[in-house]
């Protein structure tokens, strides 16, 4: 397992930080499926904040969302109703935000100014160094504490529910602060969501421009995975 997207294990996903870390063992495009940006589905994604409602949208296709706070904070989302691929999907949600998705796997985008995302795709070496500020070195110690922590319960093991929870992390890699953001729907298990996220601590230090708190999106079984779980830096609230 790792967090977002596990039968065959997941992908974490940093929002704000341009990365994604596929899981381990597996080649995107390669899982015997159909690419997830091609699948369609069934929206009803009401004009909202745009952080919330991507975490949505995140929800329904399991695309993975990689997008900065501060591109996401005080622009809202169109309205988003009917069957639609998740691409087509996605370029409807962000009509009218001055945004534009660059596809960074088969499974996974991040968002960028629209000007900015016409210049990646003119320049993909370049634009991928900028959009990598967080070592992939710290984005694994974070991973395997989280999937440590979050499976040494029954009531936190992920792969059959939904969750969003934000978590600060101290200078020493130490949670300082977690919060659940809305119920799971088992009391129990959001108590223990809360708690157990409070013991995790990053064997490395938390570096100086990560912008929290960070946003923890635990999605349940979908397809042939046993989870998703999204972490966004910096979005969605304080």
């Amino acid at each position: 397992m790792s967090i977002l997207g596990v039968a065959r294990s997941c992908a974490v996903s940093l929002l704000g930080l341009g990365m994604v870390l596929p899981a381990p063992g597996a080649v995107p495009g390669e899982s015997g499926r159909p690419m997830l940006r091609l699948a369609v589905h069934e929206f009803d994604i009401p004009p909202q904040g745009l952080a919330a409602a991507l975490v949505t949208y995140s929800g329904v296709t399991g695309m993975a969302v990689l997008v900065d706070g501060e591109l996401a904070r005080g622009r809202r989302s169109a309205r988003l109703q009917g069957r639609f691929t998740a691409s087509d999907a996605l370029a409807r949600l962000l009509d009218g935000t001055g945004l534009m998705a660059r596809y960074t796997s088969q499974e996974a985008f991040t968002l960028l100014p629209a000007q900015a995302a016409r210049s990646v795709v003119a320049s993909p070496i370049s634009s991928s160094r900028a959009v990598q500020p967080l070592d992939r070195g710290y984005a694994g110690a974070l991973q395997a504490a989280l999937e440590e922590q979050l499976y040494r319960s029954p009531h936190t093991r992920p792969g059959t529910y939904r969750a969003v929870l934000q978590l600060w992390i101290g200078r020493h890699g130490e949670v300082r602060h977690s919060r659940l953001l809305g119920s799971t729907g088992d009391a129990r298990r959001d108590g223990a969501l809360v708690e157990s996220l409070r013991g995790v601590r990053v064997m490395r230090a938390t570096p100086a421009t990560l912008a929290q708190p960070l946003t923890i999106l635990l999605l349940p079984k979908a397809t042939d995975r046993a989870m998703e779980c999204t972490l966004r830096e910096g979005v969605g609230g304080s």
